[in-house]
């Protein structure tokens, strides 16, 4: 079978490591928010090219925490796609904001400018873009609109471990990036995990207080924050795991490349290319067909795993049924939705695997 993900056939130098820092945390008997994640935090701001980072317990409360750090709550308004994980709106929800949900990019599965600008109001605060499938847009653009609207500009990372756009990482455009390290992301631990990172030390010594129950120091609580701390091992972990994103992306886009010159058949079509200042890091190689259920029967009677991201748009989900969205109403995601399915595209997968995925998808009738 071939898989989405195959953590069983990683390198064994890179799992010999992984359980040697285990051991030396056993060893040191400090099991949270000490030396190793503070190691790992100093090593993944170097790794963004940014002076903070800020180690908690998932990529959903490093948004929340973001927004939080910020002031952003009650009344206040953040743009974002409803083609994302759920945990990307749930968490402007926990912050206390309202989420406004924006139509997409067909080519790209990404948040299309022209529908934020039909979403702003008063009341809106900034826009919270995600780099889909470790994609980036034009962070230029989005710079710009958002400093003419005078308003704030984040970025979901949870996807884009070593992504940049014209050789700048992700997370350090807006003024701060969220990343999870859930196992299956490009960089990701053996459990749950996340960093808020970001150049203003500010904003990051607030989200260090509210991400360990709002305390400025011991027993002393100013604000009211939450228990979101990333522990000793995941950061040892992730420290390790680090020294390994930059091949593994680049096995990623290998993969990505032979899937772009050689996938041909006229029941799918695949996103748009990535762009010459975009180096995307494929988190995810997603295609789009109108008979997904047959090519994804298709496949698994090949012996070829396919997962759809994300077959229930936010706006669809029940709790989010009356959330304010673009007036023109989101067609594209709903279109995106209905016809999206993710093809295996990990570090571990070998060529065979990968000429054999090849193979069966140009073979579907």
């Amino acid at each position: 079978m071939i898989l989405m993900n195959d953590f069983a056939v990683e390198p064994a130098e890179l799992i010999a490591t992984e359980l040697a820092a285990v051991e030396r945390v056993r060893h040191s008997g400090w099991y949270i928010l000490g030396q190793e994640v503070q190691a790992f935090e100093r090593a993944f701001a170097a790794f963004c090219e940014v002076p903070e980072c800020v180690g908690v317990g998932n990529g959903l409360d490093a948004i929340e925490i973001g927004l939080r750090a910020q002031g952003i709550g009650p009344g206040e308004e953040v743009i974002t796609t409803p083609m994302t994980a759920f945990a990307t709106v749930l968490a402007i929800i926990r912050a206390g904001a309202t989420p406004v949900l924006a139509d997409i990019d067909p080519n790209t599965g990404l948040l299309d400018l022209e529908s934020v600008q039909r979403c702003l109001s008063p009341r809106t605060r900034g826009v919270l873009l995600v780099h889909l499938y470790g994609r980036m847009p034009d962070m230029t653009r989005w710079v710009d609109f958002c400093r003419s609207a005078r308003i704030h500009l984040w970025e979901d990372c949870a996807q884009a471990h070593g992504a940049q756009w014209a050789g700048k990482q992700a997370g350090t455009w807006g003024e701060w990036g969220a990343y999870s390290f859930y196992p299956t992301k490009n960089l990701g631990t053996w459990g749950d995990g996340g960093a808020l990172v970001c150049s203003d030390s500010t904003v990051a010594a607030r989200a260090r207080s509210l991400r360990n129950y709002g305390q400025s120091d011991r027993y002393n609580h100013p604000i009211l924050g939450l228990n979101s701390r990333l522990d000793e091992i995941h950061a040892a972990i992730l420290a390790v795991r680090l020294n390994w994103l930059s091949r593994f992306n680049e096995r990623r886009n290998e993969i990505a490349s032979r899937y772009y010159a050689n996938l041909r058949n006229k029941a799918f079509r695949l996103l748009a290319p990535p762009e010459q200042k975009l180096r995307h890091v494929y988190h995810l190689f997603v295609l789009l067909s109108d008979v997904r259920e047959d090519l994804q029967k298709h496949l698994g009677e090949g012996g070829i795993h396919s997962q759809i991201h994300y077959p229930v748009p936010v706006h669809r989900q029940p709790p989010c049924r009356n959330v304010r969205t673009d007036p023109k109403g989101l067609s594209r995601v709903e279109e995106y939705a209905s016809a999206c399915l993710s093809l295996p595209c990990h570090p571990q997968l070998s060529d065979p695997a990968v000429n054999q995925v090849i193979e069966r998808l140009n073979a579907f009738a």
